[in-house]
């Protein structure tokens, strides 16, 4: 089975013994007339796990493909893992791993030759390679399936066996973009656990992910990119909070009067009382929402309003995304 999820983490504080795996300052790459990079600047503490969002063509793979050195900054510098990714390609290689959009495993080889064969390259000797080999295929779950070709793999099969190795040497900071692509819900899950587990280690990892649920789930930072800079970061909670507060939603029953119960909300929240189309659905932007849950609700009761549901809503992760590219899209307009 899939190792598990590890919950709890929490970045490190500024000043605080952890080093920084990953540092980028001022990274800027350009292709013709188009600039994929344009000052970008990050930082990933050591152990930790960093999600890298932002839309198509954002300048996420150009970043992590700058950073693994399979591309060169045109101004601008970055570390990893201590090292300098220009000056110190050779060394920084050594260091990490990357696993990309697509799998890069041999599919007319079986799962078990495909690790071998990459362990005799790393030069982990031919028993070195065969014990890694199946120590991979047993940790993520393809020991049945060691003997088959991987182009009989599923899809979530071919994921796992690429992510292992991209594991045969452990890297020190590990890079995953778009991992789980393609896959189904039951798949990715299970990529989640391993990741955690990878974490939990040691390993350093940072995140390129189209799906936000993934970033939140997994992340203990954010960055979020866009025309190629940094446009936000934080935690996934400091993020959601930064856009948009917690929102106290009341759901009238039927025949309540709408106007009525927008007057005894008025006093409850920090800004205007909204009312959807149909007269049922009304919120209202709060500070604390357990307090302003109970205003509300002795408001409404006093008011002799009906009511069948009353929640605080918090923002999500799409909401976010969608505010901050949204804003820089008005920028750059």
């Amino acid at each position: 089975m899939f190792g598990r999820p590890v919950t709890g983490r929490t970045p490190p504080e500024k000043g605080s013994s952890v080093t920084d795996a990953i540092v980028a300052e001022g990274l800027r790459k350009r292709f013709d007339k188009v600039t994929a990079l344009d000052g970008l600047d990050m930082v990933v503490p050591e152990g930790t796990i960093t999600g890298l969002l932002g839309p198509n063509g954002a300048g996420k793979s150009t970043a992590v493909r700058l950073l693994t050195t399979l591309l060169t900054p045109d101004e601008g510098r970055a570390e990893v893992a201590g090292l300098d990714v220009v000056t110190q390609a050779a060394e920084v290689r050594q260091a990490i791993s990357l696993s990309g959009q697509h799998t890069a495993v041999d599919a007319n080889l079986t799962g078990f030759e495909n690790l071998e064969m990459l362990g005799e390259l790393l030069h982990l000797g031919r028993r070195g390679a065969r014990e890694r080999a199946d120590e991979l295929l047993a940790r993520f779950d393809l020991v049945e399936a060691a003997g088959r070709r991987a182009k009989e793999y599923s899809g979530g099969m071919r994921r796992r066996l690429d992510l292992a190795a991209s594991l045969i040497r452990t890297p020190r900071v590990l890079f995953l973009d778009e991992p789980t692509t393609g896959l189904d819900t039951r798949s990715r899950m299970g990529l989640w656990d391993t990741i955690g587990e990878l974490v939990a280690g040691g390993t350093t990892l940072l995140l390129t992910t189209q799906y936000l649920e993934e970033a939140d789930r997994l992340a203990d930072q954010i960055v979020v990119v866009d025309g190629g800079r940094v446009v936000a970061r934080g935690t996934p909670h400091e993020l959601k909070r930064r856009v948009s507060g917690e929102r106290l939603e009341i759901t009238l029953a039927p025949g309540a009067d709408a106007a009525v119960a927008e007057r005894a909300l008025s006093g409850v929240g920090t800004g205007a009382v909204t009312v959807d189309d149909l007269g049922r659905l009304l919120s209202v932007p709060v500070e604390d929402g357990m307090e302003a849950l109970l205003a509300g609700a002795q408001a409404l009761r006093a008011a002799g309003v009906p009511v069948v549901d009353a929640a605080v809503r918090t923002p999500t992760l799409d909401d976010v995304f969608l505010a901050l590219t949204d804003k820089e899209k008005e920028h750059s307009e």
